[in-house]
């Protein structure tokens, strides 16, 4: 199912990120067939049930048929002078054009990416990456559900944290708010869980992303990458897990691990390709992503010309006013005719109820009053009512109430970008957990 692919991203990109630098002596350049800089690193996570007994496939909660595909696709960058890593993860349902296998002369197909495994194994998924990004791909490392899992107990364990309670039926994840030391398949749950908020892979695919962030760092600060004979002996325990190319061996990866364990979480980079469409029908190949292309297009120029992907407005336009969620999951009632006309022009589901507004309207700016625990909902809509006030209260129903008051009123048109929302350029400093959260010490439940 789709969902494993985010326990193999992460055990790829585990298993690849202690590998994929270089060090500066002896780098692992690019092989030449682009004019691209530094290296690139592709990570797959496979879902396949074909070697798991059905015990295994209950105790990892992976039940169902696999699709033989790739379930998760991560593309490391790291800089040549060995300075940045950039991860940027392909959504398995990207619509692209596939390469054509070795030996064969019919027309290019367009399907989604994961497929192209199914068709050509290893070797057709990365000249499929490398002839949608137009990058080269130096190394290739996959993973799969028991790999996976071994890998993150090899490491010690994951650390996860959630301000709200997270429960997957399908991925069998259930954990509370807080902070949590997950075994590996514990986080294997964790990385396939996509029935959640926001749903679907992109926020699979952040979440995955922090788990990451937090599991290099912690593998940093043990010092298991700190020079080459414990990088040495942290891959030797991966490649127990982890399969690499034929043009990768235990010396690239040493190296590769070497640097990344003296990149600060500054230097290290997160994204997930930009999208245009999130549920492109096409016949025959069901719901698909769009890239949207001219951002996509500047995302991979910036890894081709090995420059930073965090703080380009290229590949991601800043708004004048940002919506953190979508205005249109928001259900309002506004008090005044003229403000609901336009909340509703900002695609906020309005009722219009200036029939029962009071006559003689309260000193000072608008109220929002909404739901406790609808913290971030909020924040979207007092961003389009500037200088709002905002009060939270118990109730039942999911409504937003705004009350104008006698002070005249700006709306604001706020813009809602999922790709911002879900998969903006950050670096890892901000998707680790913080010391602050209440910790949990579990296993997994």
């Amino acid at each position: 199912m789709r969902r494993i692919t985010v326990g193999l991203t992460l055990l790829a990109g585990l298993a690849a990120w202690p590998w994929f630098g270089a060090q500066a002596e002896s780098a692992v350049g690019p092989r030449g067939r682009d004019d691209s800089r530094g290296t690139n690193i592709l990570i797959v996570g496979i879902d396949s049930r074909a070697d798991i007994s059905p015990a295994e496939k209950r105790r990892l909660h992976v039940g169902g048929e696999g699709c033989d595909c790739t379930d998760v696709m991560m593309l490391v960058h790291l800089s040549e002078d060995h300075g940045r890593a950039s991860i940027v993860s392909l959504p398995r349902d990207s619509y692209v054009e596939y390469a054509q296998p070795d030996g064969t002369t019919t027309p290019a197909k367009h399907a989604k990416i994961n497929g192209a495994f199914k068709i050509g194994r290893g070797p057709l998924a990365v000249r499929t990456v490398e002839k949608a990004t137009g990058l080269h791909i130096d190394h290739y490392l996959e993973t799969g559900f028991t790999g996976f899992e071994q890998a993150v107990n090899d490491l010690g364990g994951a650390t996860v944290c959630t301000d709200k309670p997270l429960e997957d039926e399908n991925s069998g994840l259930d954990i509370t708010a807080g902070t949590h030391h997950l075994d590996g398949n514990g986080a294997l749950r964790y990385a396939r869980a996509r029935h959640l908020n926001p749903p679907g892979d992109l926020g699979r695919v952040r979440r995955q992303q922090r788990m990451l962030a937090d599991m290099l760092a912690r593998l940093t600060a043990q010092g298991a990458l700190a020079d080459p004979v414990s990088a040495a002996r942290t891959a030797h325990q991966l490649l127990t897990s982890v399969r690499a190319d034929e043009r990768t061996g235990l010396t690239d990866l040493v190296r590769i691990g070497w640097a990344l364990g003296r990149l600060p979480a500054d230097r290290t980079e997160f994204a997930t390709v930009p999208i245009t469409h999130f549920d492109h029908r096409v016949p025959g190949v069901g719901s698909t992503l769009l890239w949207h292309e001219a951002r996509a297009d500047a995302l991979w120029d910036a890894l081709r010309s090995d420059r930073p992907i965090t703080g380009d407005t290229r590949i991601l336009p800043v708004p004048e006013t940002r919506a953190e969620t979508n205005p249109a999951g928001i259900t309002v009632r506004v008090d005044d005719a003229t403000v609901a006309k336009a909340l509703e022009r900002n695609k906020f589901v309005v009722t219009d109820t200036s029939a029962s507004a009071p006559a003689v309207r309260p000193a000072g700016p608008p109220a929002i009053t909404y739901p406790a625990g609808r913290e971030a909902d909020a924040a979207t809509l007092a961003a389009a009512l500037p200088g709002a006030r905002l009060q939270a209260v118990a109730r039942q129903d999911a409504l937003f109430d705004v009350a104008v008051g006698s002070e005249p009123v700006v709306v604001k048109t706020v813009t809602y970008d999922r790709n911002v929302a879900e998969g903006a350029p950050v670096t890892a400093d901000h998707l680790r957990c913080t010391g602050s959260t209440l910790r949990h010490e579990s296993r997994h439940r």
